[in-house]
């Protein structure tokens, strides 16, 4: 199964690169693309190389799409590709993942109307959902998370709505998690 990932300049290093470390461990196909062809720095410096070019985005049977927060997400929110692949997803019964700041992308699009979710607490606006403020929040197709801090949470919430819960317990057992 394969899920796709979205940045640009700014994003949150943790929520992408600790998303995709737990998503592959739990055996998903990730392919990551750039807004700004095969790079994207990290809000704290972290570049990140041979990225695929989001200009040359293929829908490769995607079963979501997964936007990672920081400021990255006014440039992912401005831009129409990005839009419209989260209408082709939403038009597909496909799921639509974004953690921190990045439900505001959703809750802005409408996304969010009549679902649970969560996002950075400053960053909540009337979505016209219910908002929980939980670590991780599934609804449906929508899968959010609420912070940097919510990352594992966030990950294993796509692993067991993706993959099964016995996909995610091994990952928190491969990995020593307890909570």
């Amino acid at each position: 199964m394969k899920v796709c990932m979205i940045l640009t300049n700014g994003f949150e290093e943790m929520e992408a690169l600790g998303t995709y470390a737990l998503l592959r461990r739990g055996g998903l196909e990730v392919d990551v693309y750039s807004l700004r062809g095969e790079r994207a720095e990290g809000r704290f410096g972290l570049t990140c190389c041979a990225l695929k070019p989001f200009a040359e985005f293929k829908d490769e049977g995607y079963s979501a799409v997964i936007l990672p927060g920081g400021p990255q997400y006014k440039e992912l929110e401005a831009d129409p590709g990005v839009q419209q692949i989260l209408r082709d997803f939403d038009d597909t019964d496909r799921f639509l993942c974004a953690i921190c700041a990045g439900p505001t992308i959703l809750g802005r699009a409408g996304y969010l109307k009549g679902k649970k979710y969560t996002c950075f607490t400053a960053m909540n606006e009337n979505f016209g959902g219910t908002y929980t403020g939980k670590y991780a929040e599934t609804d449906g197709k929508i899968i959010t998370g609420k912070s940097a801090a919510a990352t594992m949470e966030f990950a294993f919430a796509i692993l067991e709505t993706l993959l099964g819960q016995e996909t995610a317990d091994k990952v928190k057992k491969d990995i020593y998690y307890q909570k």
